[in-house]
This record gives structure tokens, C-alpha cells and sequence, in this order.
């Protein structure tokens, strides 16, 4: 593997720890906006805000860190996409502020209505936040981004491809946010909230699995590429995600929520890398080669030690604050 290869897959690493973790958290605001009226969906809300509270701010480095290497170790990609997809870019970038800044305002609303206001703002933007991201993944794994015939910053990601993953971005999530919160009932001993997170777990595992398939078809014609990919190098990924997706309904079935997390897990981040075998070598489909893209060698080697780095730093330090959070008693209101 060459140097621009092994920065490209540690690039990719964060990639798919973003999907998982931020996947998760954005899962929980389609709960949130579904949960019904305030005491009918206060225990959910309650559930949510003890499961993300901790957490939600940490889970956005894993994106900072994905944005770094592409900025620094494959410059002409990194101008190219924010030239051509500035538009979804800046509205995921307004979502995450409007997302995060609801989410704790919410918790200090001085009133009923204003409670009201920034609950729904976290959740709407919730939803659309990972609509776009999926879009913009569409429209880089379907070769629309361009270096010489640069598409319109609408169209570039609004074809079929791009609305493809962004509505399986949003399922993903929410799939991944009620798997996650079933444990979470179980672990509280919340039997009435258990039941309806699982049930929420299972019929969104099983939407998620007949929007993933009848999503590939249309990629024939609208990325080529792309389809080719999945079909042959990343077809042994998206059967472990398959068995993945299989296996955690059938967990939930059984109610055994925790290890319904891990094949969970094992579910997401095999269809993401999946994407990411599909398109090799792009970094730009059917434009820009990774090991074309690649900037100065002193740089990419500067990148392979930063990670090297982060693996014994800030590694352990999320791992602690994740088990931490798991092993905290919920607080008594």
C-alpha cells in the first residue's frame, strides 16, 4: 500500500467513526420529533438527553478530524468539493451549530413554549442534518464532483444517488439511535421504554434493510462507478452488513439489547467502508485519483504520525469518556 493509500484509509477510519457515533446521536432527535406531546414523550426525551448529554459534543471531532486530512493530505479534492458542494456543505455546518445549540438550551428554556421551540429545532435539524450529509456523499461517490466541468451547487446534490444516501443516512442513524437506546432502557431497568425503543429498533432495522437494497438498483445508470464497485470489491462488506442488520433484529427480538449494539455497529461501519471500497481508487469518482490527489510526501508522512499520536492520546481519552458515561447512574428528577 503506498503512503497516499494508508492516509486515505486513516482518513476513512474517521469516516466511519463519524457515522457511527455522530450516527447515533443524530438517530435520537428522529426519536425525539416522534416521541408525541410533552407527557407523552417526556420519558423518551428524558432517555435521549441522558444518553447523548455527555457525549454529543465529542462525537464531531471524528468529522474535524476527516476534514484536517482531507485539507491537508489531498488539497485539490478538499477545494473541489467545497467549490462544487459549498451550498450543502454550509447547511450542514449551520444544522450541527442549530442542532447543538437547541440541545442545551432546551434543558434551561425559561418557559414551556421555549422548551417547545429549541426541542423542535434539535430535532428538525436532526433529520435534515444527515439528509445532506448523505447527499453530499452521493454526489462525490457518483463522480458529480468535477475539477474542469463543475456541476451547479444544487444539482451537483440533488440526483438520484445523493437523495438515495441521504435518506439512508437518516434511517441509518435512526436505526442506530434506537438500538442504542433499547440498551440504554435495559440498562435503567425502564420496561415501558424498553419495549417501545425495541420495537422502534426493529421496524427501523427492518426499513433501513429494504431501503439499502432497493437503493442499489437505481445506481446502474446514475453512478456507474459506484455500482460496479459494490457489486464486486465491496460485495463481501455489504453481505457482513447485511448479516449485521439481520442479526441485530434478531437480537432485539430476543431482547438482548447489548449485544444488539455491537452487531449494530458491525452493520454500519461495514456498508460505510463499502462505500469507500467501492469507489477505489477515487477520491473523486471517475475524476481524481487518490494517489493523484495526494499532496507532498513530508506531508502525508506528518499525517501518518499525527495518527500514530492520536491512536495512544486522544484514542483511550474518547474510549474512557464513553465506558465513564455507560457506568453513570441516571440523575433523579
Amino acid at each position: 500500500m503506498t503512503l497516499a493509500s494508508t492516509v486515505a484509509v486513516i482518513m476513512f477510519l474517521g469516516v466511519i467513526a463519524y457515522a457511527v457515533f455522530a450516527g447515533a446521536d443524530f438517530g435520537s432527535g428522529v426519536w425525539d420529533l416522534t416521541a408525541g406531546d410533552d407527557k407523552r414523550g417526556a420519558p423518551m426525551r428524558t432517555l435521549i438527553d441522558h444518553s447523548i448529554g455527555p457525549v454529543w459534543e465529542a462525537n464531531h471531532v471524528w468529522l474535524i478530524f476527516v476534514l484536517v486530512y482531507l485539507w491537508t493530505g489531498f488539497p485539490t479534492a478538499f477545494a473541489t468539493i467545497c467549490e462544487v458542494l459549498f451550498l450543502p456543505l454550509t447547511l450542514v455546518g449551520f444544522g450541527i451549530v442549530l442542532r447543538g445549540s437547541a440541545f442545551a438550551f432546551r434543558k434551561f428554556a425559561p418557559s414551556l413554549a421555549q422548551a417547545r421551540l429549541f426541542g423542535a429545532m434539535f430535532a428538525v435539524s436532526s433529520v435534515v442534518t444527515p439528509f445532506i450529509l448523505g447527499g453530499v456523499a452521493g454526489a462525490i461517490a457518483s463522480g458529480r464532483v468535477t475539477l474542469n466541468r463543475p456541476a451547479s451547487s444544487w444539482t451537483a446534490w440533488t440526483h438520484p444517488t445523493s437523495l438515495i444516501g441521504g435518506t439512508l443516512a437518516v434511517l441509518t442513524c435512526a436505526f442506530l439511535a434506537a438500538v442504542f437506546l433499547t440498551a440504554e432502557a435495559a440498562k435503567q431497568h425502564k420496561v415501558d421504554l424498553f419495549e417501545a425503543c425495541r420495537k422502534r429498533a426493529i421496524i427501523s432495522g427492518i426499513v433501513t434493510g429494504v431501503a439499502a437494497l432497493l437503493g442499489i438498483w437505481p445506481l446502474d445508470r446514475d453512478a456507474p462507478t459506484l455500482f460496479h464497485g459494490l457489486n464486486h470489491r465491496a460485495l463481501p462488506l455489504i453481505l457482513v452488513s447485511g448479516a449485521g442488520g439481520a442479526g441485530t433484529v434478531w437480537l432485539l427480538i430476543q431482547r438482548k439489547a447489548r449485544l444488539a449494539r455491537i452487531t449494530a455497529v458491525i452493520a454500519v461501519a461495514s456498508v460505510v467502508a463499502g462505500w469507500g471500497v467501492a469507489q477505489w481508487p477515487w477520491i473523486l469518482v471517475d475524476e481524481l485519483k487518490i494517489s493523484d490527489a495526494a499532496g507532498a510526501h513530508q506531508t502525508l508522512w506528518g499525517l501518518v504520525f499525527v495518527f500514530m499520536l492520536a491512536a495512544v492520546t486522544v484514542v483511550p481519552s474518547l474510549a474512557y469518556l464513553l465506558w465513564f458515561t455507560q457506568r453513570r447512574e441516571p440523575s433523579v428528577s
